[in-house]
């Protein structure tokens, strides 16, 4: 096992790898801008080191100065938690030159499946269903335009390298797809330093529903249940939960043993999550795959019992899986929401800020997961997101419950919130049903 670990990360994902390494008994080591010196994740490990300006590109980004501070500080193993360099293959091979264990998959598996049309490619070698769409990336809009009209409209522009709904847009015809082409590229660009793009046709009216997968260096690859995740803004996910309500136990099954089917056919190792579209007619298709642990994770973690970012670190040390997939017993239900800076009352604008006043519910089957502070002032040049809340009951119906009391009690004050949103949204009626598509939240609104 590793004796010192540092976290190329920030925020509440820091503050979590750094928890899950205390309770380990690895030491940690902080890495960040000087936007961040007084953020929690600083504080609370064991060494901290800053490494640039507050831009992600002088500092988060940067991996020159992250490999700098692992070897000075004498780690031995770099946990790059979400976002940032966590899907970087070749910050993953820089790692491995310098003698360092990254915790995730290897460059490879990375390049493979993080190249989207690359990853459809292999699962549908593999046999797993996959929505139609382009077989190669496409750098220029002239390429694109041919394959876009050969899919036929709707079609979903796509980032190659990307996530958190950065560089993606719908066309419904072929004047829109110009105008989103060249939108979703630049934000590509600017996110992701890569402009490569790929097309898919648009499945209208899905559910978003991913399966979250572990597996070690021995072959053994288990999952632990699904995730709803169909409640996004521009595929930015507000609220995630598990298990999905829709989903009959032969689906749940069926959707499951394609997951390890799919994480096996790409020669994964670690924590990940397969993406899947679900129709209406209960048909699923493989959407993308994620090489690194989600935001989302915690309400699998609260229903499985399984700690995953132990289970990576543990994983990436070259331990077996101490579990098969018959120990996975999956209990209750939990819901997770995502607090964000930001005013819904001017179309999601961030608003960063200092939290004046800060009080964090919990209790029996509450789990709060945060790096903010009372005093704490949040940064213009991150997401932001600031608290996950996370309950779990015994069945769906207590869940909501628990979270609409839990959103009652939290109080953040100082900056705006999307929290008055999500008691909201929670109370609606047709998600109180489970009656949620990915395109809720456009009717909602």
């Amino acid at each position: 096992m590793f004796n010192k670990i540092l976290i190329a990360n920030r925020g509440e994902i820091a503050v979590r790898i750094i928890r899950a390494c205390r309770e380990m008994g690895i030491l940690t080591v902080a890495v960040y801008s000087e936007a961040d010196r007084e953020a929690l994740h600083t504080q609370l490990a064991d060494e901290a080191v800053c490494i640039g300006p507050a831009p992600s590109r002088d500092s988060y980004l940067n991996m020159e100065r992250i490999l700098s501070a692992a070897e000075a500080s004498h780690a031995q193993a770099i946990h790059p938690g979400f976002g940032f360099l966590s899907e970087n293959a070749k910050f993953a091979r820089m790692c491995e030159k310098c003698g360092l264990v990254f915790i995730g998959p290897s460059a490879e598996v990375i390049d493979k499946m993080g190249n989207k049309a690359q990853a459809k490619n292999t699962m549908r070698q593999a046999g797993i269903p996959v929505i139609p769409g382009s077989r190669e990336p496409f750098l220029s809009l002239e390429e694109a335009l041919g394959a876009a009209e050969k899919i036929g409209y709707p079609v979903m522009i796509k980032a190659s390298f990307g996530g958190g709904g950065k560089g993606m847009r719908v066309a419904e015809s072929r004047e829109e797809f110009v105008l989103g082409f060249e939108t979703a590229q630049q934000e590509a660009i600017a996110a992701f330093g890569d402009g490569t793009m790929y097309l898919e046709k648009y499945v209208k009216n899905p559910r978003h529903v991913e399966v979250q997968i572990l597996a070690d260096k021995f072959g053994r690859v288990l999952h632990l249940g699904e995730r709803d995740c169909s409640v996004q803004r521009k595929h930015q996910k507000m609220i995630e939960e598990s298990p999905c309500a829709s989903l009959s136990e032969k689906l749940r099954e069926k959707m499951g043993a394609m997951a390890v089917q799919a994480a096996k056919a790409a020669g994964y190792e670690s924590a990940g999550t397969i993406e899947f579209l679900l129709s209406s007619d209960e048909q699923f298709y493989f959407m993308e795959m994620n090489t690194r642990i989600q935001v989302e994770h915690p309400v699998s973690e609260l229903v499985s019992g399984v700690d995953i970012i132990k289970e990576q670190i543990r994983i990436a040390a070259g331990e077996r899986l101490r579990f098969s997939q018959e120990d996975i017993h999956l209990r209750g239900h939990a819901i997770e929401c995502r607090i964000n800076a930001e005013s819904p009352s001017h179309k999601f604008r961030p608003c960063p800020g200092k939290i004046t006043n800060l009080h964090l519910p919990g209790g029996n089957g509450v789990r709060i997961d945060t790096a903010v502070y009372p005093g704490y002032v949040i940064p213009p040049d991150y997401d932001s997101m600031i608290v996950k809340v996370i309950v779990h009951d015994a069945d769906r119906e207590g869940a909501i419950s628990k979270m609409i009391s839990t959103l009652g009690e939290l109080v953040i004050e100082g900056v705006e919130t999307n929290l008055d949103f999500l008691y909201e949204l929670l109370n609606h009626p047709d998600f109180q049903a489970g009656n949620m598509t990915a395109d809720f939240l456009e009717h909602y609104e």
